[in-house]
């Protein structure tokens, strides 16, 4: 169970609290849901290619050249050669960056998504289309090509007189089934007598009751856990056999190991997140606050009466005044709960600014039990 406290300035934290109080009731969670199978995963394309028919809105040659060199590049391809010195002025034409992922075991002729980002300084790619571009894997091969009209959510519009407004990012666009596949990428699924889960979440505990729900499905010995990530399981060579077998453990449920007492506090959206198993020890804590008041006014000096010298001069006077706030104390007790904690501080009337001041200051002197995370 965790509680969530969102906003720093937020009058009190009773108003931010999300999450029930009530201690968490253990659920069981399916293998499939807590780990992958070591070697099955997605691999990354990238390629360089051309948008065209943009109305208007490609890139400025002028700024780019690299669109004009591609062009060339590849209408002489096509049997079309621009004379050296033209320069094509371009207006429907932007150079992009392809980017997918292949999904494991993808097939050639499957179809995948494509993701289309202008990298020059085209206002849009919106109603353009993308043509034929080799996506590249890690190692340089060309693994899918990707063709097709770009579908893009962002749009803008500009006057005249240089206003203009922007809806969304209309420089990226997407293709549904974009790119066909070419080529396949070895994995290592079934070329040895064992594979490997790996957990999403490091832990010893929920590696350790995989394992023995394995164990107490299949036999003992079939699988025995690695470290905190991974378990080794026996498993047949053939394939078929492998696939109904991993359709088996992958539906095994258990109930994972508890998360370590964790306070994570988000400093640039003010979201405050305490696991229940965060426990403080006997601390008495102050809280309250100093307000120093500066204020700014003018005076006028004279000169005194029948001198023979002087000038009337504006001086700047300063008051300065420091008030000292309705100070608090609170104690927390041996072995305080999450419950206990947030009730303390809402008592003194703290905004989530001020507990994780309180957080911190408990951290330091050791009192509070629990990893203290800033992001």
């Amino acid at each position: 169970m965790f509680r969530i406290l969102h906003g720093f300035a937020s009058p009190t934290l009773a108003a931010v609290l999300v999450l029930s109080s009530v201690m968490p009731i253990a659920h069981a969670e399916r293998i499939k849901d807590l780990a992958s199978v070591a070697g099955v995963r997605s691999n990354q394309l990238i390629g360089y290619g051309l948008v065209v028919g943009l109305l208007g809105a490609g890139d400025q040659t002028t700024q780019t050249q690299f669109t004009v060199q591609s062009l060339k590049n590849m209408l002489a391809q096509l049997g079309v050669v621009i004379p050296p010195g033209v320069d094509p002025k371009l207006k429907n034409v932007a150079a992009v960056v392809v980017t997918a992922d292949l999904p494991p075991f993808a097939k050639p002729g499957q179809a995948i998504d494509v993701t289309v980002s202008s990298i020059g300084n085209a206002k849009g790619l919106r109603g353009g289309t993308l043509l034929m571009t080799p996506l590249k894997g890690l190692d340089g091969k060309v693994y899918a090509v990707a063709q097709g009209n770009v579908v893009s959510s962002g749009f803008g519009a500009e006057g005249l007189d240089g206003s203009k407004i922007v809806v969304n990012v209309p420089t990226v666009g997407r293709i549904p089934n974009g790119a066909s596949v070419e080529r396949m990428v070895t994995s290592p699924f079934a070329q040895n007598d064992s594979l490997v889960f790996n957990l999403h979440t490091p832990d010893f505990t929920t590696a350790s009751r995989i394992a023995q729900t394995i164990n107490r499905t299949l036999g003992p010995g079939v699988a025995h856990p690695m470290d905190a990530i991974s378990i080794q399981v026996s498993a047949p060579r053939d394939t078929g056999q492998r696939v109904e077998f991993l359709a088996l453990l992958e539906n095994l449920t258990l109930v994972p190991g508890e998360a370590p007492a964790r306070v994570i506090v988000n400093s640039r959206t003010g979201t405050v997140v305490i696991g229940s198993h965060v426990r403080v020890s006997p601390a008495a804590v102050s809280h309250g606050n100093l307000v120093v008041t500066i204020a700014e006014s003018q005076d006028v000096s004279q000169p005194a009466p029948l001198a023979n010298r002087g000038e009337t001069q504006v001086t700047q006077q300063s008051g300065v005044n420091v008030d000292q706030q309705g100070s608090h104390m609170f104690v927390f007790d041996p072995g305080v709960t999450l419950d206990e904690l947030v009730r303390a501080v809402n008592e003194v009337g703290a905004a989530p600014g001020d507990l994780v001041a309180i957080l911190e200051a408990l951290k330091q002197a050791g009192a509070l039990h629990a990893q203290l995370i800033v992001i």
